[in-house]
């Protein structure tokens, strides 16, 4: 089984060199690792204690992140090492003020597990969420290094519980704690037998409810907003949201005004959005202050102020529910909004949740965006109503940070 999983790895290290002769992010991916053990050896010549922290993509490093800083405050002797699977997450972190250095994960062959833990014997590893890379696991905990997964989700659905699956659930019996958002996952472990498990909540409300609290001001948004009630924010959107969104304001000119940010900023999508949207759009980087009022539709053209510009919002539309999935929702219900999003997020327990207490709302078409926004606009008391809903689920989820950091054990 290792075998066919090694093969599996050089299998796709080989298709994402074929993929970068015509995908950015595929380039991206070869090119960063590139030198990558090189860096690796300057980081670890300094002969320091190293607490080593892996994410996939941005999503999973702002689940991660209120855990590595709460190490690096209580544990300063320590140097953080932080890795990326995917180009999204390290190219807009690779500069995080927390870590000692950021790095690309190499692939999971034998060898780079192999020599990668050799050269960085960290002193713990804590890999967040969805990231299962075997060789690493294996190299790892035949160390005796302590391993801990965060923010986990388990489904009878993943691999790990079919019968092709099994060598690697028992992997998974190596680890050292699991802390798992919710008692379904905690259950569904220690049914297969693996009893090392916590359930802790998600870390990401302990993130947003500290982005909440810090109250940054945009004065470009507060100009475009003012004097006008009804404010939807959306944000991480894909083509299938935004002509949902675009009929929405033709069909209801100046009761709504809209402050989009795209999941993709590129050059052609903006003006694709321009279009879209063509009766009083503008570019955040193009727009002057004196004239955003009297604009109805503000394209955010710039990566990582949307989970500060949803506190401007009356409603909260969150992308990717049309497509692979919903991008993040409690960024948006943290300050006690309706959260409105499409019909592929059963995957996530927190837009479930959400649904389930009022405080979000799913739609498949048109006409179902189009009644709730009626409904949440016309109805006063069915807005309330759902603002504190949301505000009360993600202020009953907050604290999971302080549970993993409980019972994190150093080796």
């Amino acid at each position: 089984m290792r075998l066919v999983y090694d093969i599996g790895i050089r299998l796709y290290v080989f298709a994402v060199h074929l993929a970068a002769w015509f995908r950015p992010k595929a380039r991206l991916w070869i090119q960063g690792r590139k030198n990558l053990f090189d860096e690796l050896r300057t980081f670890v010549a300094e002969k320091q204690p190293t607490a080593w922290f892996h994410c996939a993509s941005l999503g999973e490093f702002e689940q991660g992140r209120p855990v590595i800083e709460a190490f690096k405050k209580q544990h300063p002797q320590y140097r953080i090492l932080l890795t990326f699977f995917s180009p999204s997450g390290f190219e807009v972190r690779k500069n995080y003020e927390y870590a000692d250095h950021v790095c690309y994960l190499p692939a999971d062959t034998t060898r780079n597990a192999r020599r990668f833990v050799e050269m960085l014997n960290p002193a713990l590893v804590v890999f967040v969420k969805y990231e299962y890379w075997h060789n690493f696991m294996h190299e790892i905990t035949r160390r005796e290094i302590p391993l801990y997964i965060m923010s986990a989700i388990f489904r009878p659905s993943q691999y790990f519980f079919k019968w092709y699956g099994m060598r690697f659930l028992k992997n998974l019996d190596q680890i050292t704690h699991f802390f798992v958002q919710n008692q379904h996952s905690a259950d569904l472990l220690i049914d297969h037998g693996i009893t090392q498990v916590s359930v802790t909540g998600d870390t990401r409300f302990d993130r947003v409810a500290a982005i909440a609290s810090e109250k940054v001001s945009f004065p470009l948004i507060e100009a475009f907003a003012s004097e006008h009630k009804n404010i939807i924010v959306a944000g991480s959107t894909w083509p299938a949201d935004e002509a949902l969104l675009a009929k929405l304001l033709a069909g209801n000119p100046g009761k709504y005004k809209l402050v989009i940010a795209p999941h993709e900023i590129n050059e052609s999508h903006l003006h694709s959005l321009e279009t879209l949207f063509p009766m009083g759009s503008v570019r955040y980087s193009k727009a002057r202050q004196d004239e955003l009022a009297g604009k109805q539709t503000l394209i955010i053209d710039s990566i990582g102020m949307l989970s500060k510009l949803y506190r401007y919002a009356r409603y909260a539309y969150v992308g990717g529910g049309f497509g692979a999935g919903i991008h993040n929702v409690p960024e948006a219900a943290v300050y006690g909004i309706p959260v409105i999003f499409g019909p592929n997020y059963r995957k996530f327990r927190e837009a479930v949740g959400l649904i389930e207490n009022g405080g979000a709302y799913s739609i498949n078409d048109y006409q179902g965006l189009a009644g709730i926004f009626r409904k949440l606009s016309d109805n006063e008391i069915a807005w309330q109503h759902s603002a504190d809903a949301s505000r009360e689920y993600v202020a009953n989820q907050i604290g999971a940070t302080e549970k993993v950091m409980g019972a994190i054990q150093i080796k």
